[in-house]
């Protein structure tokens, strides 16, 4: 980390922007380090974003060895959902409440913390409570990390650029995690898939200690009591009840009530929202047109992604015999698809044509990529099947995700900037939970509707595992193509906006 970069940060850190009345050297100071910043936050956002598949990959070694059942194994997975998903709203305020830097902070340290405590689980409880620990954690990380950038990226010229970075890392990171977790499980421990957070917090702490500026705080917003216990205990019931479908069914009373309660709760939430002073999400974030048509966007990737990195995980290893790691590399090309667009569009598409256009056509290409990998079979090959497939997902996932997250937080004020954050990610949130519910149970009736329909075998029972998997990547298409439609008529197609940006202290 350059030593020459602190020190630099103005009381303009955040407002650099050509005509804020800065020096031209002083200009040229923030400039350095606002890109380090993002370096910074990107960091935290790929430690986040690799943990949720990660784990995934070692949980058979963990259930190995603190000798846990398959009925509770879920729970690993689902602790963290749980945490994570109910408390992200919160957490985005909390970061407009006591400063995103002191809340980035704090997030970084706890997850870290959280992390160790689970790489040195000695059983099945302590790894699930380090899993809600981290969850807890992620939700005052993700949300803090997106609004930082939000607010330092004020600049037109440079606000593209920093989201088509920050955005590469989000959608990468789920295919890294795979990877990672492959290699640490093999060549390791299924205890250092934990044990690794640690080396990205600790970057990313220095980094943030050095660098982020302190918030200028005029006038805190207060917090918005009632709200925050209604959704919170909306989002886990709707999270758990989708999470309990998995190991049930949909008719369970367990899943109906929760479901249930979670969207009575979150009629009531809106309800009063549009009453109190100080909401906690207020209602003017997401009737904008754009910032709206920018959530829905990124709750449908929420959705598409789950089915595919879970269902096409289980299709490359149980169906064509992959290795873990050989299972990671094969994500790789899907990686740099997301990397490509997400880095160009900003700057080549999205003046160019809108942001209306941009996530539409991205939406179906993305569901192009997901229609080819509907056609695979038990002896496809990667190169001439699977490849393709996987770099028309990665484009479309690019191009939707870094203007869907420039929409989202578009003309945001700075003190709702957390709020607003966290939005996104619960969006992604909540639409991975019901993926991943809905495609269980389409997956389960493919594969029982082909063995009803074909001679019992070892071969229809493989072909059985396809056409489960198939079935859930042609919903994951439906559901992309559902995007493009919502995206074409929600979202305007003008220039996105800037975040207002934070005034801050100087170091």
């Amino acid at each position: 980390m350059p030593s020459n970069l602190r020190g630099k940060v103005s009381t303009t850190f955040d407002r650099g922007a050509p005509g804020s009345g800065t020096s031209d050297s002083g200009r040229r100071g923030s400039h350095a380090v606002r890109w380090w910043v993002l370096v910074v936050l990107g960091t935290a956002q790929l430690m986040v974003t690799l943990d949720a598949t990660v784990v995934n990959i070692a949980l058979p070694a963990a259930q190995h060895d603190l000798g846990f059942s398959d009925g509770s194994r879920q729970w690993v997975i689902t602790g963290y959902a749980l945490a994570f998903g109910s408390l992200l709203l919160l957490g985005g305020r909390l970061g407009d409440l006591f400063g995103r830097r002191t809340t980035f902070v704090t997030g970084l340290i706890g997850f870290a913390g959280a992390s160790v405590l689970g790489g040195a689980a000695t059983s099945f409880d302590i790894l699930v409570a380090a899993r809600v620990a981290q969850g807890l954690f992620a939700a005052l990380l993700a949300p803090a990390a997106l609004s930082l950038l939000s607010v330092t990226f004020t600049d037109p010229t440079e606000r593209p650029k920093a989201f088509g970075i920050f955005s590469a890392l989000a959608g990468a990171g789920g295919a890294v995690g795979l990877l990672l977790g492959g290699m640490l499980t093999e060549w390791a421990s299924w205890r250092w898939v934990m044990y690794v957070n640690v080396v990205f917090a600790a970057v990313a702490l220095v980094g943030a200690v050095l660098l982020l500026a302190k918030p200028a705080v005029t006038e805190r917003p207060k917090l918005d009591i009632p709200g925050t216990v209604v959704v919170s205990a909306a989002l886990l019931a709707i999270v758990y009840g989708f999470a309990h479908v998995e190991s049930t069914s949909w008719t369970d009373p367990v899943t109906l009530a929760s479901m249930i309660t979670g969207v009575v709760l979150l009629a009531v939430f809106v309800w009063l929202e549009s009453r109190v002073a100080h909401p906690l999400l207020p209602l003017r974030l997401v009737l904008d047109r754009t910032r709206g048509g920018s959530f829905l966007a990124v709750f449908v990737i929420g959705m598409g992604m789950f089915s595919i990195f879970l269902f096409l995980t289980y299709y490359l290893e149980a169906s064509l015999g992959y290795s873990p790691i050989k299972t990671g590399l094969a994500f790789l090309p899907m990686v740099a698809g997301i990397v490509a667009a997400s880095t160009t569009a900003p700057s080549l598409l999205l003046p160019r044509v809108g942001p209306k256009i941009v996530v539409s056509a991205s939406f179906l290409v993305a569901a192009a990529g997901m229609a080819l990998l509907t056609q695979l079979e038990l002896d496809s090959a990667y190169a001439a099947h699977i490849m393709p497939g996987l770099i028309l997902l990665g484009l479309g996932l690019g191009g939707v995700m870094t203007t869907a997250f420039q929409g989202a937080t578009a003309g945001v004020h700075h003190e709702d900037t957390g709020v607003a954050s966290a939005l996104i990610n619960t969006g992604q949130q909540v639409g991975g939970s019901i993926s991943t519910a809905l495609l269980t149970t389409v997956a389960s009736s493919a594969a029982t509707d082909y063995l009803s329909s074909h001679k019992p075998g070892a071969l229809t029972m493989a072909q059985a595992g396809v056409e489960s998997y198939t079935a859930t990547l042609a919903w994951g298409a439906g559901f992309f193509v559902v995007g493009a439609v919502l995206s074409a008529l929600l979202i305007r197609n003008a220039p996105l906006a800037p975040s207002e940006g934070e005034p801050v202290i100087a170091h």
